[in-house]
């Protein structure tokens, strides 16, 4: 009876976890967890389990659009029990740190929640407040001796450390770890907006405005400087900033309510600094580890042609010089279609479509003439130029991250006389979370077809005439 009543005063909401045992449960929890998915999916004749990466960043643990599995309910209902224990001791952890209660919510945040969880298993405990006459830490000292109870200071001071954290961090990802994921895109924002809105508010009480002010800037500051020191071109970082502000936005206002969590805020600021080196390499590094196949994506776009199926066909299977692209994404740098040609005919025949960056080369699989064309790809030159104060940046994410497989041009005959052309294309992108970057591939991709589309179009309605 002893061992449950101490099991029970351990899993008692109002009471505290140390970091050692935070971290230690944690790590224990998560090992029976997999062995018991691992025995439920085999058991109800599955081949896939959920990965230890998978608990906290979900690319690595099935893709979007895939078919749900029959033991995805098992899981669901084993996970239940383990779940309530992990909000329990996070809830009691969180009040050992002095923290708000409430943060446990990040406890459902992909991403983020490892990155939490890692802060929680280094932050030492709650110590007693210290009086005006104590030490102040690293941070209080700088807010002493640079007088950063003015906000405008303190606000510089606070972009001006997270730019230094951040800035490398970001080569670490992109470069070393070759990484575009959850961890860069979404703990790392996160992380960002907390930190400037700690520090800014170190020397004293900030409002919400200010911290979450403090943190866009700081946000805006680090996108300038990325693109200074040449690690993106300014299109991908416009591309990123619809997903990184609201989660900066959130960071900062968990930093607003942790500066009233201690009185000693500057050295919870300096603590949590110190933290975020570690927490977020460790991030990109299990994301890395893991390195899951990206799912294969279609995109289909179709116009109608005012000409007979055999008419179209001569210009699906090479069309003439485009001309300059009139759209603003092509402007941009992405990169756009200018001609095709061919080498034979029929399946075996070679495709050779010219983009603005280079020739994607297509050996023909498929010659049903005039109904279906099918080919694949096998090279394929960079998906963009990226904008940059720099000539020819050449940015990681070019290589591999995004890659046609297959195209297919399908010719429908309508009763009218007139044709209904389609254009698909299967693709396959590493960029995580992959929802929210397959609107901008699709979008492209479907951009890219009805320039061709359109081309088409108008070639061979100039020829049925």
């Amino acid at each position: 009876m002893s061992y449950f009543r101490q099991l029970a005063e351990r899993l008692n909401p109002r009471g505290l976890t140390g970091r050692r045992a935070y971290a230690l449960a944690g790590i224990t929890l998560l090992a029976v967890k997999m062995i018991i998915d691992r025995i439920v999916v085999s058991a109800l004749g599955g081949r896939d389990y959920w990965s230890a990466l998978g608990y906290w960043l979900p690319s690595a643990v099935g893709r979007p659009g895939e078919t749900i599995p029959p033991y995805a309910a098992a899981l669901l209902v084993t996970a239940l029990p383990f779940i309530a224990i992990g909000v329990v001791l996070t809830l009691r952890r969180l009040r050992d740190v002095g923290w708000p209660g409430w943060l446990s919510v990040v406890f459902f945040v992909p991403a983020v929640n490892f990155v939490l969880f890692v802060l929680l298993a280094l932050l030492p405990s709650r110590e007693t407040p210290r009086g005006p006459g104590s030490a102040p830490g690293v941070l209080g000292w700088l807010a002493q001796r640079l007088i950063l109870r003015n906000p405008a200071l303190s606000a510089a001071v606070a972009i001006v450390l997270t730019v230094m954290l951040m800035l490398p961090l970001t080569w670490v990802a992109t470069s070393f770890f070759r990484n575009y994921g959850w961890g860069i895109f979404v703990a790392q924002p996160f992380m960002l907006g907390l930190l400037a809105a700690v520090i800014h508010a170190a020397p004293g009480p900030r409002s919400w405005g200010s911290c979450v002010g403090v943190g866009m800037l700081a946000l805006a500051f680090c996108g300038a400087a990325i693109l200074a020191v040449a690690l993106e071109g300014a299109v991908c970082l416009l591309m990123a900033a619809p997903l990184a502000a609201p989660l900066v936005l959130l960071g900062a206002t968990i930093g607003y309510f942790l500066q009233q969590a201690h009185w000693n805020a500057a050295e919870q600021a300096t603590r949590l600094y110190a933290a975020g080196w570690l927490a977020l390499p460790l991030a990109f590094g299990a994301e890395w580890l893991e390195q899951p196949e990206p799912r294969l994506m279609a995109v289909t776009t179709a116009v109608v042609i005012a000409a007979p199926r055999a008419v179209v066909w001569q210009h699906v299977v090479t069309f003439a010089e485009l001309p300059p692209p009139a759209e603003l994404v092509f402007r941009s740098g992405i990169a756009y279609p200018l001609r095709a040609t061919i080498a034979g005919r029929g399946v075996g025949a070679v495709r050779r479509c010219e983009f603005s960056t280079g020739p994607f080369v297509e050996p023909i699989t498929a010659w049903d003439e005039p109904n279906r064309l099918a080919f694949d790809v096998i090279e394929q030159p960079h998906p963009m130029q990226e904008w940059s104060p720099y000539r020819a940046l050449q940015t990681p994410h070019l290589e591999g991250f995004f890659r046609s497989r297959q195209g297919e041009f399908r010719l429908v005959a309508l009763a009218d006389g007139r044709t209904r052309l389609e254009g698909t294309t299967w693709y396959t992108q590493r960029f995580w979370p992959a929802p929210y970057w397959q609107h901008w591939s699709d979008y492209l991709v479907h951009t890219i077809h009805q320039r061709v589309l359109e081309h088409i179009r108008q070639e061979a309605e100039l020829a049925a005439k």
